[in-house]
């Protein structure tokens, strides 16, 4: 199977399975020096991590990581990094009931025609627990960033189903199960969750992610644009359907006096742009959100075929994300780190001389 490995400079290659040993991931690229340990990895891990909440699926899986090469006396070596997260938890038989149909919106039928095995144990490669590897790749990527460049990456739920999010504060992100930037609205997204569980259904999500501290002048034209970058790894999320950067497609209905953001001696006024320009980044924030759809794996039947091309009806039972988009903040946050890395390192490998007599100025004009 091709399709496995992201980047160019700094690379993430991920191996395994939702109901194999485990999942495998190598990082090359990493320079040498940076102090690295499990830990270092885990803290991710941990938010990204099932069963931690009745909202998502009950799988219990401490996904514990064992870095196996690459470090040295606590700091990377510069040579590939390899680690593991073995799976723990795993209930084939729970999808038994499923080995010889196909489950509508899953990949069960793509999967079976193009490489005519019919791996039915939990969407196999296609599980978003693949996510594991990217989620600890990403933990590499955004230490090195903040160490580096002084970049910061966070993420937040900005809407469930039908119930957009008021912004209130970073704060609150990592203080609920939903990582929503608003705590008065918890009890409003727990009821609306423990309705959509009775139901045997599912639903959407809108996630945001921002990157603050990211210099003017990474991404690489015309092909390799950072924002083109960014929009390919987010939608290689599984159940992401459509990525936005800045404004998104809020710029159908502005103006060019209201989308271009003006430039001041102060700073940037704006950031409609979403913190990249030409594929090029501006030194704003890089603002992302992606649109994550409802879990296909509900309880209420639906019409499908089965593998002999019979119709045939298909519920799903067994442990499922009701909403994908409840654990999926750790997953953006570690894919924006990923193409970050990958982009200051080839900027720094072609243009680390560059020289330019215009100042660089202030991603945002100071506030009061």
């Amino acid at each position: 199977m091709s399709g496995s490995t992201l980047g160019t400079l700094f690379t993430v290659t991920s191996a395994g399975e939702s109901h194999g040993a485990g999942y495998v991931g190598i990082v090359d690229g990493c320079p040498p020096g940076l102090a690295l340990s499990e830990a270092d990895l885990q803290g991710d891990l941990d938010r990204r991590r099932p069963g931690q909440s009745r909202h998502v699926t009950q799988r219990q899986e401490s996904d514990t990581v064992e870095i196996l090469s690459g470090v040295f006396e606590g700091k990377t070596t510069g040579t590939p990094i390899a680690f593991l997260v073995r799976n723990e938890d795993q209930r084939s038989k729970d999808y038994s009931a499923i080995a010889r149909t196909f489950r509508p919106g899953h990949a069960d039928y793509t999967y079976t025609k193009k490489y005519g095995v019919r791996d039915f144990r939990g969407g196999g490669r296609a599980s978003a627990r693949e996510t594991v590897v990217r989620v600890a790749a990403g933990a590499i990527a955004r230490k090195w960033l903040r160490e580096r460049y002084g970049v910061v990456i966070r993420g937040y739920l900005a809407q469930l189903g039908h119930h957009p999010i008021p912004f209130l504060s970073w704060d609150d992100v990592h203080a609920n199960p939903f990582f929503v930037p608003n705590a008065a609205m918890v009890p409003e997204l727990e009821a609306f969750m423990d309705r959509l569980r009775h139901d045997g259904d599912s639903c959407g999500a809108r996630v945001n992610v921002v990157a603050e501290g990211v210099p003017v002048g990474w991404g690489e034209p015309v092909y390799d644009r950072l924002d083109a970058d960014l929009a390919y790894a987010m939608m290689g999320i599984n159940a992401v359907k459509g990525v936005e950067i800045g404004a998104g497609f809020a710029s159908i209905a502005q103006r060019g006096s209201e989308h271009g953001d003006e430039l001041t001696p102060a700073g940037f006024i704006g950031n409609n742009a979403g913190g990249v320009l030409g594929g090029i980044s501006t030194g704003q924030a890089v603002q992302v959100s992606i649109a994550l759809k409802p879990t296909s794996s509900i309880r209420i039947p639906r019409n499908s075929i089965d593998t002999a091309g019979a119709a045939t009806t298909v519920s799903t039972t067994g442990r499922h994300d009701p909403c994908v988009g409840l654990r999926a903040t750790p997953i953006a946050e570690a894919m924006m780190a990923i193409v970050l890395m990958d982009h200051a390192l080839r900027h720094r490998g072609q243009n680390a001389d560059v020289q330019s007599a215009t100042p660089a100025i202030a991603g945002r004009v100071p506030g009061p």
